[in-house]
């Protein structure tokens, strides 16, 4: 259930509070690691910048954008061509001791609270595809698959490793939940085909899971992407995903996919961001809450949530149906 910084404003206004999870009383909460430490000037990598531009720890410069919250990006590996300038890039140091320390007493006192802990492989914005053609730029990235496969494979092979080790540290810092993702989804299908998902994504996928998971075998990992991607659910559950996120109703049919994979994954989401939550009104939302309890929670395994971020043009009416749906249905009898 997250807030754009619009909604964000307009929560703290009618509300008195601050934190949305503490007063929607969330079931799952999220550790993070601590801060970097590391002092990096990307400015070579980068060139001039526009004013107001900020660059986080991968060297990921974020340009203000034309809409809400959006950003444009700049790419601090858009113009290197071989490996050997790749192994000379000033990663981040994800995989210090030191940004671990704290894990494991936060998520013992969430746990001692009744929740749930979830924390994400920390790879800027998806675990592997999304964290390097951020880095690359996705153009480049896709050419690389193509044209420069040596240069693709140690970018993602660099992100495996880190993600492999991150993901071990997670699991032993005893959370419940580990995000992992990549949009490969488009609204009509897939970003790239199943084929060369397979041949550069899945595998290192793969490894992640599987570094979690040899910690902690009852650890649940959730998968995210955005849009259709029915294509490689089967083969999502085959390396070990449990729990599928978004699930977007204007994409693939969130029953139709119950019926399909129920006995093998949860379901994190369902409810419209595109339709139901920003168009319906309050009495939609509720319908629509109900009919997902009524068909995609048969038996469990639904996480109600919308499908993304909610948006400025979300009326506040929308937020608090959804909430109260949740509420009046949402018990097993």
């Amino acid at each position: 259930m997250g807030f754009t910084p619009p909604v964000l404003e307009e929560f703290r206004r009618r509300t008195g509070a601050t934190d949305p999870a503490g007063y929607f009383d969330l079931e799952v909460r999220t550790v993070e690691l601590a801060p970097t430490r590391q002092q990096v000037d990307f400015s070579p990598y980068l060139g001039p910048l526009p004013p107001d531009t900020w660059v986080n720890e991968w060297g990921i410069g974020h340009m203000p954008g034309s809409f809400y919250h959006f950003h444009d990006y700049a790419h601090p590996l858009q113009d290197i061509s071989t490996v050997a300038e790749l192994k000379a890039y000033p990663f981040p140091d994800v995989t210090a001791e030191y940004r671990y320390a704290n894990l494991a007493g936060e998520v013992t006192e969430w746990h001692r609270q009744g929740y749930a802990v979830q924390a994400e492989v920390p790879h800027y914005s998806g675990t592997i595809f999304e964290c390097a053609w951020l880095l690359r730029g996705l153009e480049n990235l896709l050419v690389d698959f193509k044209l420069n496969p040596d240069l693709a494979t140690a970018l993602l092979d660099r992100l495996t490793a880190s993600g492999i080790e991150s993901a071990a540290r997670l699991a032993q810092a005893g959370i419940d939940v580990l995000l992992t993702g990549d949009d490969v989804g488009m609204q009509h299908g897939m970003m790239m085909s199943p084929q060369l998902w397979r041949r550069w994504l899945k595998p290192r996928l793969a490894d992640v899971i599987s570094a979690a998971k040899k910690v902690n075998p009852d650890l649940l990992v959730f998968y995210h992407s955005d849009g259709v991607i029915e294509p490689i659910i089967p083969e999502l559950i085959e390396i070990g995903v449990d729990v599928l996120n978004p699930v977007q109703p204007e994409c693939m049919d969130p029953a139709q996919l119950k019926r399909e994979y129920g006995n093998d994954l949860a379901f994190w989401g369902t409810i419209g961001t595109q339709t139901t939550m920003p168009f319906g009104t309050p009495k939609d939302v509720k319908a629509v809450v109900k009919e997902r309890i009524e068909t995609v929670g048969q038996g469990g395994g639904l996480l109600l949530a919308p499908t993304h971020v909610i948006e400025p043009d979300v009326p506040w009416e929308n937020v608090l149906a959804f909430f109260e749906a949740v509420e009046e249905y949402g018990r097993y009898t």
